[in-house]
């Protein structure tokens, strides 16, 4: 177990100087100037070449690319992201306070996720070609297809404008007013949570129709066990090696997701500081974002990595 940690890790290290330095020069590929997007117009008018070439030396960007990345690569590793661009504030202080609330919605939605999917699945498989099978497996195909933005925008309309149930944007955090905060996270939530819900749940039905046609899932109903006892003792615990390593995928999406709807609701969390830093340009801004991201990930991989020796304890790590 140590040694496949330890060969793990390596291989995450690996994995995040690749995935920065594609970051690192996929930004600077972009068209545009991130110095004179900083500068008004008026600015730019009333500044010699002199003085923007100064405000570009203040942030590093005179320098190679190659150098700025080794810098930048070196200010991480001591925790220290750089200086935003557009907002000249520190990018580790800012991520400080909007990682925590992208981090909230997306266990809410995957709390939300584990929840609903799992037992649905279950009894769709054990009430397979039922009235009440068709009905998840049809919700289920819609929400595998409906775009989240869209979701979001429709629920904005719906419950926000019309009914006037839920908050149509913004954030607040549940220690400072819990009920407001459970208001305006709903929708959000929700629109996260929806493509996890359906996978999930088309994956622990499909898993659960395989195991409980196995020999030892007979054998057990030859023995007269209680049905309940087959489905939780024998049969779910085997059919989640495939459910548990899409949820870890689902991470990805969780995160990848919450750009589009940290926008759409207004929330002040980790994605939409990416977006604003992307339509800036604001490099330090987006490489410490996707850097943030990309180590959530690897750890979540890990874990459902883990997870499997637990599962099937047939399974061995060296």
């Amino acid at each position: 177990m140590t040694t496949f940690i330890i060969r793990r890790s390596l291989q995450s290290v690996v994995v995040l100087l690749l995935v920065s330095l594609m970051v690192f020069l996929t930004m600077r590929l972009l068209p545009g100037d991130p110095i004179l997007m900083y500068m008004t117009m008026r600015d730019v008018e009333g500044s010699s070449q002199e003085q923007i070439d100064n405000i570009r030396k203040e942030f590093g960007l005179d320098k190679p690319v190659m150098v700025q990345y080794l810098r930048w690569v070196s200010g991480a590793v001591r925790g220290d992201l750089g200086t935003s661009i557009l907002n000249r504030s520190s990018v580790s202080a800012e991520l400080k306070r909007r990682v925590p609330i992208t981090f909230y919605l997306t266990f809410l939605s995957l709390l939300l996720s584990v929840v609903v999917s799992i037992p649905l699945g279950v009894i769709s498989a054990m009430r397979r070609g039922s009235w009440l099978d068709t009905l998840v497996t049809t919700v289920a195909n819609m929400g595998v297809t409906v775009p989240v933005f869209w979701l979001g925008i429709l629920l904005v309309y719906v419950f926000g404008l019309i009914l006037k149930w839920l908050p149509v944007f913004g954030y607040t955090s549940p220690f400072t007013n819990f009920w407001v905060s459970l208001k305006q996270v709903v929708m959000p939530v929700f629109c996260l949570a929806v493509f996890s819900i359906a996978s999930s749940m088309r994956q622990t039905r499909s898993s659960m129709l395989e195991v409980i046609r196995q020999d030892y899932i007979r054998t057990a109903r030859a023995k007269g066990l209680k049905e309940r006892v087959i489905v939780m003792r024998h049969a779910l615990k085997n059919a989640m090696i495939p459910v548990v390593t899409l949820t870890g995928m689902t991470v990805r999406y969780l995160f990848g997701g919450a750009v589009l709807v940290e926008t759409v609701f207004n929330i002040p969390g980790m994605g939409r500081m990416t977006v604003d830093g992307i339509l800036a340009q604001d490099y330090p801004v987006v490489q410490g974002a996707v850097l943030v991201i990309a180590v959530t990930i690897l750890l979540s991989n890990l874990i459902v990595d883990l997870s499997y020796g637990w599962l099937d304890p047939r399974i061995r790590y060296d």
